[in-house]
């Protein structure tokens, strides 16, 4: 499939954008690059770069271009002189040139003789996780997780004060009442302790009993002075009997993936830097 380096303009128009973005003096002129812009030089010819954006500051607006070439091959110096004559006949136009593979050693003598700035501009490779001494950065991080599964109430026996029934209500005791409701409706209203918890709140506090971590297990609570209500009732409790269960706690790995992060990166030939562009526009710079 022929390329026509459309593709390859874009990409570095994202990352030129983000880095613009990133600086607090562009985003404030929220400035956008304009892909393919064609200008008329003073000979009335109209010139069509792959880049361009331009801002004021101080009454003046600064041009800058960038010329994209998608080689898998070093850029000739041939390149570097069919860009130095687009520009020649515009004045005030900083130009840029922007390619993956890198420059051949001519194109770089012409290009900082004519004032031209070289970028590398790819994607990412094993180099930019490690810095210039090759130490390298982390580009992966494990979690290991476990997570515990709460308690489930299986079965829950209020014992009931018979007296305090006998003398506060015209319940039969020899017929135990029932109750029924959702864990989070019938509470427990412990005086003595100056506690008050719904079974829902009784369930999160329910641990394993012994040596195992998960099962079902079984417990006797004992009361000096309590209550237990639901609804409009409220009844003097004596102690309660709860049968319950308790998962197997669930292993699992998350992966944090950094690499899958990393959008692009620019290479700054005459500064010796690179800049990694993050999503979200975090960039971060290195020495090459």
């Amino acid at each position: 499939m022929h390329n026509d380096g459309k593709g390859y303009e874009k990409f570095v128009a994202t990352l030129q954008q983000a880095l613009l973005n990133a600086e607090t003096f562009t985003n404030q002129k929220n400035i956008q690059i304009e892909l393919n812009k064609k200008i008329q030089d003073n000979c009335g010819n109209q010139r069509e770069f792959d880049l361009y954006w331009e801002y004021e500051l101080g009454g003046l607006i600064y041009k800058t271009v960038i010329e994209c070439k998608d080689y898998n091959s070093k850029v000739s110096v041939e390149k570097i002189d069919a860009l130095i004559g687009k520009v020649r006949d515009i004045p005030d136009l900083r130009a840029v040139f922007a390619t993956k593979k890198g420059y051949q050693s001519g194109a770089k003598k012409k290009a900082e003789m004519n004032k031209i700035d070289l970028l590398i501009i790819r994607e990412q490779n094993d180099t930019d996780w490690e810095d210039s001494a090759g130490n390298p950065f982390v580009r992966e991080v494990f979690i290991n997780m476990q997570m515990i599964i709460p308690a489930r109430i299986t079965k829950f026996d209020p014992i009931l004060d018979a007296t305090w029934l006998a003398e506060n209500t015209d319940i039969d005791i020899s017929s135990p009442p029932q109750m029924s409701g959702l864990n989070n409706e019938i509470f427990i209203d412990d005086v003595a302790r100056k506690e008050k918890y719904s079974l829902y709140d009784l369930a999160s506090q329910l641990k394993p009993i012994g040596n195992e971590r998960y099962g079902v297990f079984s417990a006797h609570k004992k009361f000096d002075n309590a209550f237990i209500s639901f609804e409009n009732i409220e009844w003097k409790l004596n102690g309660y009997k709860i049968e319950y269960s308790i998962g197997k706690p669930i292993n699992d790995v998350m992966t944090i993936d950094f690499s899958k992060e990393l959008v692009g990166v620019i290479e700054y030939l005459s500064k010796g830097k690179k800049k990694s562009i993050f999503r979200e526009g975090i960039i971060k710079e290195y020495d090459i």
